[in-house]
């Protein structure tokens, strides 16, 4: 029994890759306030500069699928590097741009990258640490990922009004070519499984993995309400007319992410899915509730509190459950579906978020997305077993 509580999963790979991970996630979210206004800049008008922002997510939609069977059938190393050479040359060529056009391009490089690490990385990770580890493991990828989606922003949001937006993306450059670097040194590269190796040199494409849809269904419904506020905080504050420091939402939520992943590192792996989603489905009512009659700087920090317990919880749980259900050799796959549901709630977000706007008075804006408890909680009913035996299986197989 000592010896288990000994047990780390801090080995040298592991650091390694959670590091690249967190170079990977600060050059994305460094350059997503920016480019924007930054194709403006270039000429490009209101609509094409909001293709051009939208277009990782176009690609990440359409391309996980293939990410995921190739990260199942190669090296994870060979496609991080990849994947993190495509991010540098996309966000180097955002620094020399001539114009809009090329942005676009350069903007659907980058994409590529994005897609190939996400997947890659969690995958990777899952690899490195022992399978009685993974929940843990993906807790504190998920920590990685909410320092750079907080930091990140800020930073280059002050940043660029000093130095403008050319030198103020080189960092970004930096962070992108940091993850291709520091990738070098770790020594495990996850060599794909037999099982999963392609047979007479061709790989078998499979779209998703099965046993993962429920619980990309679930994140996609979660996701909704957290990309819509990222996306319409600011505006949805200044329609109401809230005298609150708006710009420090995310910063508390970060902050209260942080000290429940540190807390509860060790419970990721032994408590059943039920009993997360329905901390998760609670804090997430919560959220909405307080965003919905939000007058001070209070209420806006426990909303940002009930959005860390709701959302940066539930998005560890259901990442590392998706491994749990899969087969070793879809373990890239299933990591692939769980994005998908990223992707899908990240793009609708927003889109009901405007419809919303357009259609009802802003003090209807959240109470309107608490629709989605009842639609997770039906897919949890019809999933419920499944589900909470992956940690069970997950417990035997630590034994």
């Amino acid at each position: 029994m000592a010896k288990k509580k000994k047990e780390t999963i801090f080995t040298k790979d592991v650091v390694l890759v959670m590091v690249a991970a967190f170079f990977f996630m600060f050059s994305n979210m460094y350059c997503n306030p920016l480019i924007n206004g930054y194709a403006k800049e270039l000429g490009a008008s209101s609509a094409f500069a909001g293709v051009i922002v939208g277009m990782m997510s176009i690609v990440a939609m359409f391309l996980r699928p293939i990410a995921g069977n190739l990260t199942d059938h190669f090296s994870k190393y060979q496609l991080s590097f990849i994947g993190g050479l495509l991010s540098f040359v996309g966000v180097l060529g955002y620094v020399f741009t001539p114009n809009s056009g090329l942005l676009l391009v350069f903007r659907l490089i980058n994409g590529l990258g994005y897609v190939l690490c996400t997947v890659c990385m969690t995958t990777w990770l899952s690899y490195l640490v022992p399978f009685s580890h993974v929940g843990e493991a993906m807790s504190f990828y998920g920590l990685m990922n909410a320092l750079a989606m907080a930091l990140a922003p800020a930073i280059s949001i002050d940043l660029y009004r000093v130095i403008g937006y050319r030198m103020a993306i080189v960092i970004s450059a930096v962070a992108a070519l940091m993850v291709v670097v520091t990738i070098q040194f770790v020594s495990n590269h996850a060599e794909p499984v037999a099982a999963a190796q392609p047979v007479g040199g061709h790989v078998h494409i499979k779209i998703i993995q099965r046993d993962s849809i429920p619980v990309a269904a679930m994140i996609a419904l979660f996701a909704i309400p957290y990309f819509a506020t990222q996306a319409d905080i600011v505006t949805y504050a200044e329609q109401r007319q809230l005298p609150i420091a708006v710009g420090a939402y995310f910063m508390i939520y970060a902050v209260v992410l942080l000290a429940i992943r540190l807390v509860l590192r060790n419970e990721f792996d032994t408590i059943r899915f039920g009993v997360w989603l329905i901390a998760s489905v609670v804090a997430t009512a919560f959220y909405l509730v307080m965003l919905a009659i939000m007058r001070t700087n209070w209420e806006m920090a426990l909303a940002a509190a009930g959005m860390a317990l709701g959302y940066g919880t539930i998005y560890s749980v259901c990442q590392s459950t998706a491994m749990m259900l899969a087969p070793a050799g879809d373990r890239g796959l299933a990591s692939a579906t769980f994005f998908l549901g990223i992707d899908i709630g990240m793009s609708l977000g927003p889109i009901v978020g405007g419809i919303i706007d357009s259609l009802l008075p802003v003090s209807y804006f959240y109470p309107v997305m608490l629709i989605i408890i009842p639609l997770i909680l039906l897919i949890y009913l019809a999933n419920r077993k499944k589900l909470n035996g992956a940690v069970v299986h997950h417990q035997e197989d630590i034994g």
